[in-house]
């Protein structure tokens, strides 16, 4: 294991969403970034699994950065299907942006993948599951929501 890591969470696979309790997730870590690629960032989280011999490997990794940048992207993205309901095919065809955000002195599009061919199907899909993850969702909502509102 990396000793530069500085924060942990054992026992991720309990509460790994739909895979509570047999997720390949084990642990959680922030610290140094262990990838090359991300050798440039001054810290990184990383998702941790156990490989064949049950010794705990890095799976995936990401700097600090890309995760609030998700995070964004997502929490766009929900609020927008609060109320795409209204719009007949839960977007614009003529206009499927969604909101340019401002970021480091540029902008994090976020818009609706008109590029799929099965845009219309999958859109309908994709709003249905997030219904289906709301008890999910909503509970990390609101805890993420407390924790960003006493860092402000």
């Amino acid at each position: 294991m990396n000793e530069k890591v500085v924060m942990v969470s054992n026992g991720y696979e309990r509460i790994d969403g739909r895979n509570a309790y047999k997720s390949g997730i084990k642990r959680l870590t922030l610290g140094a970034p262990m990838l090359e690629e991300n050798k440039k960032m001054q810290i990184a989280a990383q998702i941790w699994k156990n490989d064949k011999d049950g010794k705990l490997i890095l799976a995936q990794e990401l700097p600090i950065h890309q995760i609030f940048d998700l995070m964004i992207f997502l929490s766009r993205t929900l609020l927008y299907f609060k109320e795409a309901y209204r719009i007949p095919l839960l977007y614009n065809p003529e206009n499927p942006l969604v909101e340019r955000i401002g970021l480091q002195g540029d902008v994090l599009p976020v818009e609706v993948c008109t590029d799929n061919q099965n845009i219309n199907e999958d859109i309908r899909a994709f709003s249905q599951s997030l219904n289906d993850l709301g008890e999910i969702i909503g509970e990390r909502q609101r805890v993420l929501s407390r924790i960003l509102y006493k860092l402000r």
